[in-house]
């Protein structure tokens, strides 16, 4: 009798576990990202991740307890990231986590997520796998998948008369989704072309002057351009030195974003067609109310990673709000279609494959007082640039 009790005792204890947060006059959030490795884009999203923490206890927390963000840093290792992950969930007793920014780390905590049944909200990584070859019930993501900001680049580079290509990329899972998912759909639109070479770096250390010249020598008539951060400053630097891009359309993931476009200054290259986040362009309610929030907490001008800190923290939020629990099951009933606004407008996470809505700029480069910024820019819906569901479920396994 008495070993009865004790285990009907600690089956109580461990139904309960799930829910003690919500007992407690708080709630945690372990959030993990690469701030040592890419500071350019971690910086401005710790900024924002801290603004819309400041805005939700402002307004009462999650159904009245303060939220708490516990952050730890990757160092930009899968396996520093897991580590990270392992010490929130049991030390720190976190309702979820969120974050990461490369791909193959939102890959490695993804996959820690699904093993511990852990709600995980992946702010940043592009790959398609997160949410389709590699998607598991306990992880939905935030940011535009490649696909999706492949297939709006390639409504615009569909119409060059370019038909040789060259593409450079990061030699790691984003660059390899990223190249691999635009060449599908551009010959798709576009069977006539024809792709010349492929160069790939490895990441955060390129050696710019072989590339351009490799590059060169296949001699195409349009370039796809990965590569980001410090990589893509020295692509440019070379590429504008051995006349790379003269007559040459370029056709570039991310570039328009200020925390990559803003270090080429007057040497940003003209005319490319980018994905971005020109925010002194953007006219709508939400994102003037996001803006003026942001400059008068930080003096500063917001860069897409703002967003993307501000935009995962409001809508884990809003997933513990509706939600009223901790218990991953109950996170993940309340996510499955939700709707939540936005700097950007109102975003779904949808059901069929945690992929968020949230959509992207695109535009041009060009340079305006000797800095570079994004011109003719419109925003995408994420939801226009997406596969029918039949597709995705070939994609996704079953969970």
């Amino acid at each position: 009798m008495r070993n009865y009790l004790i285990g009907a005792g600690l089956a109580v204890l461990v139904a309960g576990m799930a829910d003690v947060a919500m007992a407690q006059s708080e709630i945690k959030i372990g959030e993990i990202n690469s701030y040592s490795l890419l500071p350019a884009f971690t910086e401005p999203y710790r900024k924002g991740w801290q603004l819309a923490v400041e805005e939700i206890n402002a307004s009462g927390g999650i159904n009245g307890k303060k939220l708490i963000v516990i952050s730890k840093d990757d160092n930009g290792k899968p396996a520093d990231a897991q580590t990270a992950a392992n010490e929130l969930v049991s030390s720190e007793n976190v309702a979820m986590l969120a974050g990461t920014f490369l791909s193959n780390i939102g890959l490695a905590v993804s996959d820690f997520a699904n093993q511990k049944k852990v709600f995980f909200l992946a702010a940043e990584p592009l790959t398609d796998a997160i949410t389709w070859s590699k998607g598991n019930r306990y992880t939905f993501r935030l940011r535009p998948s490649n696909y999706m900001q492949a297939a709006m680049l390639v409504e615009a580079a569909a119409k060059l008369p370019a038909k040789r290509w060259a593409t450079i990329a990061p030699n790691y899972e984003y660059g390899q989704s990223a190249v691999a998912v635009f060449k599908k759909l551009m010959s798709e639109k576009r069977p006539d072309i024809v792709w010349v070479d492929e160069q790939w770096p490895p990441q955060g250390k390129i050696d710019a002057g072989p590339v351009v010249q490799a590059v060169a020598a296949a001699n195409p008539e349009a370039i796809l351009n990965v590569t980001f951060g410090a990589d893509l400053v020295k692509l440019v630097r070379e590429g504008n030195t051995r006349g790379l891009f003269k007559d040459r359309a370029v056709v570039s993931f991310l570039t328009g974003e200020p925390e990559y476009l803003d270090p080429l200054k007057d040497e940003t290259p003209e005319g490319w067609i980018v994905t971005g986040y020109p925010w002194y362009d953007i006219k709508t309610p939400e994102h003037e109310a996001f803006l003026k929030a942001y400059q008068a907490k930080f003096k500063d001008y917001p860069r897409l990673g703002s967003i993307v800190g501000y935009q995962t923290i409001k809508s884990a939020a809003a997933i513990l709000t509706k939600a009223n629990s901790t218990d991953p099951e109950k996170l993940i009933a309340a996510t499955e279609g939700l709707s939540v606004p936005s700097p950007f407008g109102e975003i779904t996470f949808r059901k069929i494959d945690h992929q968020s809505t949230l959509g992207a700029y695109v535009g041009k480069t060009a340079l305006k007082d000797g800095k570079g910024v994004m011109v003719e820019s419109s925003y995408k819906k994420g939801s226009d640039y997406l596969p029918a569901d039949a597709e995705i479920e070939k994609l996704r396994p079953k969970d």
